[in-house]
C-alpha cells in the first residue's frame, strides 16, 4: 500500500492542540462521496463481480486488542487485519507496537493509528475497502480513525462504532427492525454546520422477543465513501451477526493473536 499523505500520519508526541488542528486538517482534505472503482453488491458476492467482467474487492477489516506489562498496564497494541474477496478470507495479518499516550476521547487515531498503518504494512494485497473498528465522519472534528487512515492511506474507509460519540439520531434508535438505518447530524460538539449529515446509526441484527434487543451499530464515512452507501455496505457485509464480517473477523483474529503471544 502507498502512503499518499504521510505529512499526516497520526504523531502521537504533538500537543493536544496539534492533534485536533490536525484532525481539522484530515476532515477537510476527506472525501465523504463515493469514489471507489467497484459495485457495492460485488463485496460479498463473487458471482456478482464475475458477471459484471471484473474480481471481487478486497475488503479489509480491522481491529485492535491490547497487550499489558507486568504492572497490568496497557503498553502494546495488536493491530489485527483481515482480508477478505468475495467472502473468502485471503490474508490475515497482524502486528505489535507500543503505545505512546493514553486513550483520549476523540484522539484514538493518535494512540492507535500507528498500529494500525505498521499492520496494514504486512498485507501482500492492496485493498479496494477498509472498514475500521471506530469512528470515521461521526466525529467531534470530522476525523475519526476510520477518516485519518483512510485520508493518510488514500484508501476507501469506513467507521463501525458500537456507540454514539456525537451527533443526534433523526429518532428513536431503541428496538429497530433488523435492516433499519437512521440518519445522525451533526449538532453543537461536532464541528459541522447543525444538520449536517454525518453517518446513520444501522440495524444489522435484531431478537425475535419484545423482552429484549439489540442496539445499533454506528456507521459513518471514512474517506472516499458517502454516509447513504456505507451504510448499504455494513448491511451487505453482515450475515449472520452485529459486526460486518471482515471487522467481526478482525476482532476475533486479534483475539487469537494476543493468546498466541501470552
Amino acid at each position: 500500500m502507498s502512503q499518499p499523505r504521510p505529512d499526516l500520519a497520526p504523531d502521537p508526541s504533538l500537543s493536544r492542540q496539534e492533534m485536533e488542528d490536525l484532525q481539522r486538517e484530515i476532515a477537510s482534505v476527506a472525501v465523504f462521496e463515493d469514489d471507489f472503482p467497484f459495485e457495492t453488491d460485488a463485496l460479498s458476492s463473487p458471482l456478482e463481480a464475475t458477471a459484471t467482467g471484473g474480481s471481487p474487492p478486497v475488503v479489509v477489516g480491522v481491529d485492535q486488542s491490547f497487550l499489558t506489562n507486568e504492572a497490568g498496564d496497557q503498553d502494546r497494541a495488536l493491530s489485527a487485519v483481515v482480508a477478505m474477496r468475495g467472502g473468502e478470507v485471503i490474508e490475515r495479518v497482524h502486528a505489535v507496537t507500543g503505545l505512546e499516550i493514553p486513550y483520549i476521547p476523540g484522539l484514538l487515531s493518535f494512540r492507535e493509528g500507528g498500529p494500525i498503518i505498521a499492520a496494514l504494512e504486512e498485507l501482500s494485497v492492496d485493498p479496494d475497502l477498509v472498514l475500521f473498528d471506530g469512528s470515521g465522519r461521526i466525529h467531534f472534528r470530522q476525523a475519526g480513525i476510520a477518516t485519518h487512515m483512510g485520508v493518510v492511506r488514500d484508501v476507501p474507509s469506513i467507521g463501525v462504532a458500537k456507540s454514539l460519540l456525537c451527533g443526534t439520531p433523526r429518532e428513536d434508535t431503541d428496538g429497530l427492525p433488523a435492516g433499519s438505518r437512521v440518519p445522525i447530524d451533526a449538532n453543537s460538539r461536532v464541528d459541522a454546520p447543525d444538520g449536517t449529515l454525518i453517518g446513520y446509526a444501522v440495524q444489522t441484527r435484531q431478537y425475535d422477543s419484545p423482552n429484549r434487543h439489540i442496539n445499533p451499530l454506528y456507521v459513518s464515512a471514512g474517506h472516499r465513501v458517502g454516509p447513504e452507501t456505507a451504510a448499504e455496505v455494513v448491511l451487505e457485509l453482515a450475515s449472520s451477526y452485529k459486526l460486518p464480517e471482515p471487522v467481526r473477523l478482525a476482532d476475533q483474529y486479534a483475539d487469537e493473536a494476543k493468546k498466541s503471544l501470552d
